[in-house]
């Protein structure tokens, strides 16, 4: 899973409507002149969003979430709806019809997200606007005196965009659209780790300890000077204010159930969630069932993988000993980093037997870092900012080594690095030929689902060597197919925290400490848990329907290549794309992406 995605606003709107100029029988190219000025107000309303892909006119500034601007951006967003609506669908090319009704759903989705007030709920169980924003320096550009000059401007705006959180925030406690208090415990050390009594112990501090070779001597004391500055007396009070009112408001203040159904407008915003999640028109029932027969399916396979092993025992005594045994742990934080780098790099080796098209950026493994670690999910991907130096990350958590078994190590790598979210992201990054919107979007059922398969493909490529990494694989499966009836069992049917602990614990092999971290984030994100389960299902049909309906003109390659050639897109898009490409097959046409 990508973890800077769902902190930044799915939609960001911004400037005024201007009209096209483009003459109006021109539906196409009517289309594409209002890509391109909503993603131009896109980039202006969010400068973060405009640094990460590339864009660097906004990098001295951070965005505004005043009620205000929230308020004039979904009226801007109503505007470009309604131009939308203006151009003839019928006259489009079948891809800029795929555009339309992305783009369309990009923009119902952001109004929606803002009248159902989402904007009141800036943090989840485990991270936050907060612990996003901590990452700056990991993530603007740091090559010039201007980059520096930008990067302590926004330090500088720190306090402003705290204090316009905190009056969301204060918004969502009078109406009770909070995070659960269950779900709150040890949060608060993802705000302490940045409150410092000195700014050479903040992560902030970071770019002026060492400068690149490109900044003048002449330069950097004057830039440290400022830097100092930044730090303390807007980074650290930044953060010091937002701590104050976690202690004070929030968190006493935080709502006692957990349910989205027990929200303002509950089971409109859970519903919101399922389809913005999964993209599919699905009843809470409907997924819970689907998830109770794939949690019977998958146990089956458990069963058989365990008795492979030769243990001696029911399947409850071997999660216990899978849980126990100190063979399956790390006994360094250091040795778990290693052992992940060394499986994603045995994966690297089989990739051209598995895609015809591969990312040109790299990627490298680190750890999570030590401010989220505690209450952080066992790992996952980080976006390289576009244009810059940087790889991929694939981030692993380290903290408490004992709590992370190696047998998961092949699945996670799968999912988080290779052929998962780095291959799919970075290769959608490169489609030249589509909209810039298209090309940044990650839609959730897709990715998801996607890094689901990639675990599961891990068996085709001989990733997994003994009955314990399988099992592993297994337990990740089963996990996901959990979080299908855990998230729709908390979010609609009543159940409670420990009614879904229990559940996800006796059904996975995962360390009961990850089963806690796992269900509060459910609990304080409802629907996103979905899109995993429910993305990988659909991607196994229709690779299924390819290989029945080609027999042995399947080709594996072209298919995966085919899978992932339209970038990230709803799951109706996908089986579309995919019927279109087993047509042309069978006619015999010539392969292309």
């Amino acid at each position: 899973m990508n973890p800077l995605k769902p902190l930044l606003p799915l939609l960001c709107f911004g400037l005024a409507c201007l009209p096209s100029p483009v003459l109006a029988a021109d539906e196409p190219a009517r289309l594409h002149d209002l890509f391109h000025r909503e993603w131009e107000y896109r980039l202006k309303e969010n400068p973060m969003v405009a640094t990460s892909v590339g864009r660097h006119e906004y990098d001295d500034r951070l965005p505004s979430v005043s009620t205000e601007d929230l308020a004039r951006q979904a009226a801007d967003g109503k505007a470009f709806l309604a131009e939308l609506a203006a151009i003839d669908r019928s006259k489009l090319s079948s891809e800029d019809a795929v555009s339309y009704d992305i783009f369309h759903n990009q923009l119902a989705d952001g109004i929606a997200s803002w009248e159902l007030g989402e904007d009141q709920m800036p943090i989840n169980a485990d991270s936050g606007f907060h612990s996003e924003f901590s990452r700056l320096p990991e993530v603007v550009p740091l090559a010039t005196v201007k980059d520096y000059e930008n990067y302590i401007s926004r330090l500088r705006a720190w306090p402003k965009y705290v204090d316009q959180q905190i009056d969301q925030m204060r918004l969502g406690l009078k109406r009770g659209f909070t995070v659960p208090r269950a779900v709150l415990n040890g949060y608060e050390g993802t705000i302490t780790a940045h409150i410092v009594d000195a700014p050479q112990k903040s992560v902030f501090w970071k770019p002026f300890d060492h400068f690149p070779a490109t900044i003048p001597e002449g330069e950097r004391e004057r830039l440290r000077r400022d830097g100092r500055q930044a730090v303390t007396e807007a980074a650290v009070p930044g953060y010091r204010r937002f701590l104050h009112f976690y202690r004070k408001e929030y968190l006493p203040g935080s709502r006692t159930t957990i349910a989205a159904a027990d929200l303002p407008n509950g089971a409109a915003f859970y519903a919101h969630q399922i389809h913005r999640f999964t993209t599919l028109e699905l009843s809470p029932d409907e997924i819970h069932k689907i998830g109770l027969a794939e949690v019977e399916r998958i146990s089956k396979e458990m069963d058989a993988v365990m008795k492979q092993s030769g243990f001696k025992g029911d399947h409850a005594a071997f999660v216990q000993f899978l849980r126990t045994d100190p063979k399956f742990y790390a006994k360094t934080p250091q040795e778990l980093l290693e052992r992940s780098a060394w499986v994603a790099k045995t994966i690297d080796g089989k990739l051209p037997s598995l895609f015809k098209t591969l990312p040109r950026l790299p990627y490298t493994v680190q750890p999570v870092p030590d401010s989220i670690a505690p209450k952080y999910t066992s790992g996952r991907y980080v976006e390289a900012p576009q244009g810059s130096t940087q790889p991929g990350i694939y981030w692993v958590n380290i903290y408490k080594v004992e709590t992370r078994p190696l047998y998961n190590v092949e699945a996670l790598t799968l999912h988080e690095a290779v052929p998962g979210h780095h291959l799919q992201i970075s290769l959608s990054h490169e489609l030249a030929d589509l909209p810039d919107f298209r090309r940044y979007s990650y839609i959730s059922a897709f990715g998801e689902g996607w890094g689901l398969y990639s675990e599961w493909l891990g068996l085709e490529a001989g990733i997994y060597t003994n009955p314990y990494s399988n099992f592993g694989r297994l337990s990740y499966e089963m996990w996901r197919a959990c979080r299908l009836v855990v998230d729709t069992g908390m979010h609609a049917k009543g159940w409670t925290r420990q009614q879904a602990l229990d559940y996800l614990g006796s059904h996975t092999a995962l360390p009961l400490h990850e089963v806690e971290t796992e269900v509060d984030r459910y609990i304080s994100w409802p629907g996103q848990a979905l899109a995993y389960k429910l993305g990988e299902l659909k991607i196994k049909e229709l690779r299924r329907r390819s290989e029945q309906a080609l027999g042995p003109r399947f080709d594996l390659r072209d298919f995966h290549d085919k899978v992932l050639g339209s970038g990230s897109v709803p799951l109706d898009v996908l089986e579309k794309n995919i019927n279109a490409w087993i047509a042309g097959r069978q006619k015999g046409e010539a392969v292309g992406r």
